[in-house]
């Protein structure tokens, strides 16, 4: 009888360790984004720093998993065979909605969603049980704990307000204070701020990191009744500590600051989160327990035991907190999330990974505009004592060096980490709900743009970024809740939907690692010239030649595939091919949006490089919409239904093709061999192309005065030519500059 839940037991531990893997991938952004976004520390004393901190905050995790058993739904009105579908329906979506966002790269709240799954599963499972009885809908209340729900909701809201404006606020008399010249500030204004920062930060690893545990009851009564004595000796003690630690052993104390916090987000995270990941099975193996040792039907069996306190099982707790430090150090997923929190947050421009959208224009407008109203309101010497403070020191580095500087500095790391221990802390001794993401990224959006780190160069993209990372967070919620409704009802309606869906997770996840390894080799081969290495006249060629073989293979490719699928009539295919054409476009836009950089890093022997870059890049371009338009024309053609081309037409269409195959390739074959010596051969060759492109054009309109009755097909017909002409127009370009400059260079050699 029991061996259907001891399967789904088993099921749901594997189910455990997948969701720590995928749970931690994203959470590694809480705690990682400051110390790494600074560079104050090595990037392994980092990670050693983390991994000690998770793993002692699993190790003194209460294992209580409050979310799990009672709160969102009262366990009372469900029975043990409802409670292991909810259970199963609630991890199965956790995984698969955390793996699709680390895919992303962007940041979720595990709480969050685990949440919602809880609630949308219980609801779906409740409305099948009232359903089944015919009693009324507002039964539904006796099943789920609406005020909860409704706290949490309201807390997402005023965690994503109020961290963002105290991290703004906070940071910018920060920087008033500090300036960005921090170094030469007074020996005791950097002691007081390390007094504050550690003392917040240190209350914080007792309130929020012990809090629930065994240990903490036994202290809970004289902390409580001591706090405000705790809190002002502390500041003394760690203000004086760090006098001595700055004075006499030279210690920059905010590299100190961004350790110790660094630690205690981490172990918070795995104290609060782990319940996210491995509360569930565990709720499930205390009600399996339970049901075990009753002798009472699943289907009879109440699960009001789940109300009461279970005791948790170190063991557990301490394989947990092993297996989220292995995947600190091994995910991938989880650096692609640490850099969206980083990126959105640097100081300085650089390629942005977000698309500004029309509600991040409307917010940057109004910023605009609210800052020149407030300049007109403050006096022109404050505003420049202000500015002073901002201003940014020129730090002076050879040019292979300067990848090295930091995303931000020590002061805005340091208030990143002191602000969110100390919003954590309050809201856990007020007993809100609280998202550790929420609040630590919008306390780093709130300091970088309090630290002008959105200038008129970024400030559009960061904000879109903004807004697509908390709109994610929202529909993460939606998507919880309804996904996991609907896992529910399909495992209630038979059994037999487990095995499946497990089956669709296990695919699901092999699916989403496949196509981001391909993403990440694609990303690699794709060049951005986001670059800080010095450049050369020779590195100038060979990168440049290296875009051409591409681009020519590409468009080689892509030509034949429209010319092929035209013939076919075939529509899918068509519409991949238009996806690869749209990806290559976006990759060259990509290169010509870094050409700032690309000139920056010239070397000054090379400097009359940039314009022969710039000028192929423009060529690259020019190819590359001449090949759009021939496949958005070919597109639109076949999806509106009109009738194929003519058997002469394809036939002169497919000639064309294989002349310009041999062209592309050879030229292919010419850049990624590095050999430039035959570049005159390969321009002969093209009045032979462009001799059969011209004839083709006069046979159609020899057909069109005989026979031809196909208005659109003639307007496509004639597209693709005169595209096809455009496409070898640019070739001949880009080869006659190319061969001109690769000369040129050899002479000077």
């Amino acid at each position: 009888m029991g061996d259907p839940y001891i399967l789904m037991l088993i099921a749901l531990a594997g189910l455990a360790i997948l969701d720590l893997v995928v749970g931690v991938s994203n959470d590694a952004v809480n705690f990682l984004n400051s110390a790494i976004g600074s560079k104050a520390i090595p990037i392994k004393t980092i990670m050693i720093i983390a991994s000690v901190g998770v793993f002692f905050g699993a190790a003194t995790s209460s294992g209580m998993m409050e979310v799990a058993r009672k709160g969102i739904f009262n366990p009372n009105m469900f029975m043990f065979e409802e409670i292991m579908y909810i259970f199963m329906a609630v991890m199965i979506t956790d995984i698969l909605l955390l793996d699709i966002f680390n895919s992303l790269g962007m940041p979720t709240s595990t709480t969050v969603s685990i949440v919602f799954e809880l609630l949308g599963a219980a609801v779906a499972i409740a409305l099948l049980k009232i359903t089944a009885t015919d009693a009324s809908i507002n039964e539904i209340w006796k099943y789920i704990n609406n005020e909860q729900a409704t706290k949490i909701i309201l807390g997402i809201v005023l965690s994503v307000i109020v961290a963002f404006t105290v991290g703004a606020i906070v940071q910018y008399f920060s920087r008033l204070i500090y300036s960005f010249n921090f170094e030469s500030r007074p020996i005791y204004i950097s002691a007081l701020f390390g007094g504050f920062a550690i003392t917040a930060i240190t209350y914080f690893i007792i309130i929020k990191g012990l809090k629930g545990t065994d240990f903490y009851e036994n202290i809970n009564g004289v902390i409580e009744a001591n706090t405000s004595y705790i809190i002002a000796g502390s500041f003394v003690l760690w203000s004086a500590l760090s006098y001595s630690l700055i004075r006499f052993f030279k210690i920059n104390i905010l590299t100190a600051i961004i350790a110790i916090g660094t630690f205690s987000l981490a172990m918070a995270f795995a104290g609060n989160d782990l319940v996210n990941f491995i509360g569930v099975p565990i709720a499930a193996l205390n009600s399996y327990n339970a049901w075990e040792v009753s002798g009472v039907a699943a289907n009879e069996f109440s699960m009001g035991i789940l109300a009461k306190k279970v005791p948790s099982n170190t063991l557990l707790l301490f394989l947990a907190g092993g297996i989220m430090v292995i995947t600190l150090w091994t995910s991938k997923k989880a650096r692609a999330v640490i850099e969206t929190g980083i990126n959105l947050s640097r100081q300085g421009d650089g390629h942005e990974k977000f698309q500004p959208n029309n509600a991040s224009r409307v917010v940057v407008r109004i910023a605009m505009l609210t800052n020149l109203g407030l300049n007109k309101l403050i006096p022109v010497k404050t505003q420049d004592y202000i500015n002073s403070k901002f201003e940014k020191p020129v730090i002076k580095l050879p040019k292979d060096k300067t990848y090295e500087l930091p995303a931000f500095d020590l002061v805005r790391a340091s208030v990143n980490l002191i602000m969110a221990s100390i919003l954590i802390s309050i809201a856990t001794s007020m007993k809100l709900p609280l998202s550790t993401t929420y609040v630590t990224f919008m306390v780093a959006m709130g300091t970088s743009l309090a630290d002008r780190a959105w200038g008129r160069e970024s400030a559009v993209y960061r904000v879109a970024g903004v807004i697509n990372v908390i709109g994610g967070w929202f529909l993460t919620a939606i998507i919880a809740f309804a996904a996991s409704g609907i896992i529910a009802f399909l495992i209630y309606w038979h059994t037999a939907m487990i095995p499946i869906l497990l089956l669709v997770v296990i695919a699901m996840l092999v699916r989403t690692t496949l196509q981001y390894s391909k993403k990440s080799k694609e990303e690699k081969k794709q060049q951005y010239v986001e670059r800080a290495e010095l450049i050369s006249i020779n590195e100038v060629i060979e990168e440049s030649s290296g875009h051409i073989a591409n681009v020519a293979d590409r468009v080689n490719k892509l030509y034949s595939s429209v010319v092929n699928d035209l013939a076919t009539h075939d529509l899918n295919k068509l519409r991949k091919t238009e996806k690869h054409v749209a990806k290559l476009n976006s990759e060259i836009e990509s290169l010509k949006s870094g050409v700032f950089y690309f000139i920056k890093s010239l070397d000054d022997t090379s400097v009359q490089a940039s314009k022969f870059y710039i000028l192929i890049l423009g060529y690259l371009q020019d190819i590359a919409q001449s090949i759009s338009y021939i496949s958005k024309s070919t597109y639109n053609h076949v999806n509106n239904n009109h009738k194929n081309l003519k058997k002469p037409q394809l036939k002169d269409l497919k000639h064309i093709d294989n002349k310009l195959s041999d062209l592309l390739q050879v030229i292919s074959d010419a850049f990624e061999s590095k050999h430039f010596d035959n570049l005159d051969q390969i321009l002969i060759g093209k009045k032979e192309l462009l001799k059969e492109v011209s004839e083709s054009i006069e046979r159609q309109v020899e057909r069109i005065r005989t026979y031809e009755t196909s208005p659109k097909n003639t307007t496509l017909y004639f597209s693709i030519l005169l595209e096809t002409q455009d496409l070898v127009s640019g070739l001949i370009n880009l080869l006659e500059n190319y061969n001109e400059f690769y000369i040129s260079t050899k002479m000077t050699i």
